[in-house]
């Protein structure tokens, strides 16, 4: 059943996007804006680029979720803080070969750090006090970022290409740095994939999830899995810190560009993996769609809301997302 739900929300998506494209074209065909196939297609597959890179953060949101079953709201503060950690080695002329690890070893550090001073004190407490927790560590990461490394926008170069790379002879042309981006975001998404579903520390991540006191009753090892998902999450985070500062530069909105996951995670829904990944992929490739064929006949800015009117309409008809489970809770 899951495979099958899978399955149609893959090719679902590819099916909208034609239709709204033979919808593009008959509004041109009414002196409405321009229209194109092949520029579509470069269009739609540069969001499809950006939307792995959606996909990644969202994943990082996924792993705290499932260990804890709240929503980590300091996720995007992560990816803010592994980032300035890392290019503030840089400016100091320190090797991205050892800026690299040095910022892994941070980020293990602060996931010690976050079990023990946040997390321990709060087992088996109600989701809500979890989740302020969060939110406290979310500022508390924003601030500490800036008051170490500052608050300047800064450029970060590490030689990813940024030439275009031409498909169906040249008529869809893709920005090299998209394409390599979204290879190392794909990347780790699939080894994420593969450890929550493989391993046995995935396994007992879901049990975790589920109930911390039974979790600990049959001897899972409730700290040990928080610090490791944790970890995780600060790997991901980092990733998507050097992806997105690359692009963007590393600055204090960084943090609130990866809370554009949880649109992400409201359509996919909360606990899946699969949702994750193609949440982001229609988050990234309609953002880009709506901007640029749509943005001139609303005014422009659809990239900033777009994410999030869809969540809203999720959240009205299909509240537990595409993959989510539905709770029912009886009285």
């Amino acid at each position: 059943m899951q495979s099958k739900r899978i399955l149609f929300w893959c090719f679902a998506p590819i099916v909208a996007f034609i239709l709204i494209g033979f919808l593009l074209q008959w509004m041109a065909s009414q002196g409405i804006g321009f229209f194109d196939w092949w520029f579509y297609g470069e269009v739609a597959t540069t969001g499809l680029l950006v939307g792995v890179r959606y996909s990644l953060v969202a994943l990082g949101f996924v792993l705290i979720f499932k260990a804890s079953g709240v929503f980590n709201f300091a996720q995007g503060s992560m990816v803010l803080f592994a980032a300035l950690t890392f290019v503030g080695q840089l400016e100091n002329g320190i090797s991205i070969w050892i800026a690299l690890p040095v910022t892994l070893l941070v980020m293990w550090v602060l996931a010690m750090v976050i079990e023990r001073v946040v997390l321990r004190p709060l087992v088996n407490q109600e989701h809500i006090i979890l989740f302020m927790a969060t939110i406290g560590v979310f500022y508390l990461l924003e601030g500490g970022g800036q008051l170490m490394w500052g608050s300047q926008v800064r450029p970060l170069d590490i030689g990813l290409p940024h030439g275009r790379f031409q498909i169906f002879d040249g008529n869809i042309q893709v920005q090299q740095f998209e394409l390599v981006t979204a290879v190392i975001a794909g990347l780790l998404v699939t080894v994420l994939a593969i450890f929550f579903n493989k391993t046995r520390v995935g396994r007992a991540l879901r049990a975790v999830a589920d109930d911390h006191q039974a979790a600990l009753s049959v001897g899972i090892p409730l700290k040990s899995i928080w610090v490791i998902v944790w970890t995780v999450a600060g790997i991901v985070a980092l990733v998507a810190g050097i992806t997105w500062g690359t692009d963007l530069g590393v600055q204090p909105t960084l943090a609130l560009t990866a809370l554009k996951a949880l649109p992400v995670l409201i359509l996919g829904g909360f606990t899946s993996i699969p949702g994750a990944i193609i949440g982001g992929l229609i988050v990234g490739a309609g953002e880009q769609v709506g901007e640029v064929f749509f943005g001139s006949l609303v005014g422009g800015a659809i990239q900033d809301w777009f994410a999030y009117m869809l969540a809203l309409v999720f959240l009205l008809f299909r509240p537990q997302g595409l993959f989510g489970e539905r709770i029912i809770e009886r009285v």
